[in-house]
């Protein structure tokens, strides 16, 4: 996939980009679309969700979806006010408590200053102006009171201003047909078949934990799913047509598929790659690709169950307790996770550091394909932050960074592919 065009048609593939405000290298969502489209570069997601208006983004799991589907959302939104047991991410208590309690005054204020103003952010208010609360959504009664609002549909992001919401009111941002809720059987659906596409593969269970980063019917929905209705839902799927079971290797439990989806998974299991999945330029075997560290292909449990690749990002695990690096992305070569590589950008002398580079093979490191295919993920990676320079001093061991000051070395005469 390439341009605007194609980084549309990736953040619909995807269902959802989560949203991250850490910078270290490049934010998350940037990485993640720059893993799948050619020549993607910085904010492009941003002009698609705040100027043309063809997504919104929203969620205590922050993400952005496809605006079309604000009706199923609308939904989820009345549920988590309504209902204590899913509303208690902002005061502590449930959405419609909050309202009767001593924080009602402060939300009727901000969206009759939203409705004046029409966009607001928090930064709009002195701190000494306001109320102070000790709440994880922000220390003044403001900041709380605004993403109340947000969270409950009636403001929506207009814009973002260095990573900061602004907010607008819904019916000013959102087309008008779209700010009215499906029904709870239409959204139900809509939300399962999401959850099993975003995921590729779900058990379809209603409580617990879950199993390989998939999350349960009952916190998806945000309603009390009992086990004789998730049943009930999976029988009804699959004499639908509308998913199929499969048996994963290593994994006990059966698990479920979009039906759409079959094809694909015969295709792999038979060793081929499936001809959507073709690449419009490069293929991941000529360059390596760096994924971003919330990518959902390694994200939680699923690297390891799926792929046998350990990932953990380590951005809030204590130094001491690091295995790997504060920013360390996964590498992917050809169809395998084969190492991961910790980097920063130094921007005042847009300069590129690798603070260390972890093979799951040792053998990798000297594989020359591997060298090439690195070579080239490193050019386009470096395009892509705008950077000029690679400082790979950090890197043990010594091969491996010698390996990565000869792209110094080839660039500065012309050969390095960046």
């Amino acid at each position: 996939m390439e341009g605007k065009r194609g980084t549309e048609r990736a953040m619909r593939a995807m269902e959802y980009l989560q949203l991250d405000p850490l910078q270290i290298v490049a934010r998350s969502q940037d990485l993640a679309l720059h893993s799948r489209v050619i020549d993607y570069k910085p904010g492009m997601w941003e002009k698609l969700c705040y100027e043309e208006r063809k997504f919104f983004d929203w969620g205590g799991w922050l993400a952005v979806r496809p605006i079309e589907e604000l009706p199923h959302w609308r939904v989820v939104m009345r549920r988590e006010r309504d209902d204590s047991r899913f509303g208690r991410v902002l005061f502590l208590d449930s959405f419609r408590r909050a309202l009767g309690g001593r924080h009602r005054e402060s939300i009727e204020e901000m969206l009759s200053v939203v409705r004046a103003k029409g966009t607001v952010s928090n930064r709009d208010f002195a701190m000494h102006t306001r109320r102070r609360i000790d709440n994880y959504r922000g220390r003044k009664d403001s900041a709380v009171a605004l993403y109340y609002l947000w969270r409950t549909g009636e403001l929506m992001t207009h814009h973002r201003e260095r990573f900061e919401r602004v907010y607008g009111l819904a019916e000013d941002i959102a087309p008008a047909d779209l700010l009215r809720e499906s029904s709870d059987e239409e959204a139900d659906a809509f939300l399962i078949r999401k959850m099993i596409a975003f995921h590729g593969l779900h058990r379809l269970s209603g409580g617990g934990s879950g199993d390989i980063g998939n999350p349960v019917l009952n916190r998806v929905l945000r309603r009390p799913v009992t086990a004789r209705e998730v049943a009930r839902l999976r029988e009804q799927m699959l004499s639908d047509g509308d998913i199929v079971a499969v048996q994963v290797e290593s994994l006990k439990d059966l698990h479920y598929v979009l039906a759409s989806d079959a094809n694909d998974l015969r295709e792999v299991g038979a060793g081929r790659s499936p001809r959507r999945w073709q690449p419009c330029d490069t293929t991941t075997r000529d360059e390596v690709t760096f994924l971003s560290p919330l990518d959902i292909v390694t994200a939680r449990e699923r690297a390891r169950a799926l792929f046998d690749f350990d990932y953990k990002w380590e951005v809030y695990v204590p130094l001491a307790q690091r295995k790997y690096g504060y920013y360390a992305l996964p590498i992917l070569w050809d169809d395998a996770f084969v190492a991961r590589c910790d980097l920063k950008l130094d921007r005042s002398s847009k300069t590129l550091v690798v603070c260390g580079i972890w093979f799951e093979d040792r053998k990798t490191a000297i594989n020359q394909a591997f060298n090439d295919a690195l070579a080239k993920g490193i050019a386009r990676f470096m395009r892509f932050i705008g950077a000029t320079k690679l400082d790979p001093s950090a890197v043990e061991p010594r091969a491996v960074r010698k390996l990565l000051s000869s792209f110094n070395a080839q660039r500065k005469q012309g050969s390095f592919c960046g």
